[in-house]
Parts: structure tokens; sequence; C-alpha cells
């Protein structure tokens, strides 16, 4: 990523074009998903202006948006899986023990004690609640750690570290033993 995107914030995605006016369909990474068009426009990762919205309305999963500069069908389809960025300075500051997504990835990881175990790879959340995924120091399978107080006991943004206590039992990949 170039130097003028470090800082940008990715805030959605296109999902493709909606039907042949120039509407595109756009899904939200923020908590509240509608909160998205609070912080227009979007940008490229290159902080250009993609998407400025007029109007937007809800669908499924998503919000299907009329941009001020309508693009053809196609020329939505082909920014399909595009994310959508806005100005870090645009979003609210955090409370505390809330954190955003981009300011997780990449902290060391440490397990108690001074040696680090890894870095987080990603944060992901398939329904259940937010997962760290930690890519271990020594070559390995990424280990997947449920961000919760009682897993993730630390967060510290200015040494750019987290705690993740009881690491060993998320790292073990040995198959439970069965009841005899």
């Amino acid at each position: 990523m170039s130097k003028a995107a470090t800082d940008l914030v990715v805030v959605g995605v296109i999902m493709g074009a909606h039907g042949v006016r120039g509407d595109v369909r756009v899904k939200s990474f923020t908590a509240e998903p509608d909160a998205l068009f609070d912080y227009a426009p979007f940008l490229s990762e290159t902080g250009d202006v993609l998407i400025e919205p007029v109007r937007a309305r809800p669908a499924k999963d998503h919000f299907i948006v009329s941009p001020e500069k309508p693009l053809q069908k196609e020329e939505w389809d082909q920014l399909k899986s595009t994310k959508l960025y806005v100005p870090r300075d645009a979003l609210p500051e955090t409370d505390e023990d809330e954190f955003y997504i981009d300011d997780l990835v990449g902290l060391a990881v440490f397990a108690g004690g001074d040696a680090q175990i890894g870095r987080v790879k990603a944060v992901l959340n398939h329904g259940a609640g937010d997962l760290i995924e930690v890519q271990p120091t020594r070559s390995g399978k990424p280990v997947l750690v449920p961000f919760t107080l009682e897993d993730v006991p630390m967060v510290d943004l200015d040494k750019g570290r987290i705690i993740v206590a009881n690491f060993e039992i998320w790292a073990d990949e040995s198959k439970p033993e069965k009841d005899a």
C-alpha cells in the first residue's frame, strides 16, 4: 500500500452493480451499518474518490447506493471487491477498550513474559464474535483466538502489543480424547 494510504481506514467494499442505471451495491464494515454514510465520500486505497453517495437504501446485507457520478454496470462489476476507505481523522475517537481493526493488525503478540510469540495477522468475525488470527513467530499455522477480555486481557496500542492468555490451548492441534 502506498504512503498516501497509510492514513486511510477500510469502511466497506463494493459488491458490484445494481441494475443498469448506475447504482452500486456496497457492504458496510462499520459497527452500525448505516453509519457508513456519515464518513462519505469513499476513497480508493490511493486516496482518489470512488463513490460520493447521493442516496442509499438498505438491502438484505448491503446498501444500494446512487452515486454522484454513476458508472456503467460493467464498470461497477469490474470494481467488485474493491475496498472503500475514508481518512482516519474522519472517524470518531474510540472509547476505552474499543479498537479499530486497523489498529490491531500487526501488533506483537505475547503470552506473558518477554518473548514475542507472533503477530496479529487479521481480525475476523464469522458471526459468533471477533477472533484474532495470530501468525506465530516460529513458522506454523495461524492460530485463532477469541477476542474477549478473558482470552486477550491486555491490548497496549502505545507499546504495539497484546497479551493472549493460555495461548497454548488455542495453538493445540491435538485431537480431544474420546470418553471411555
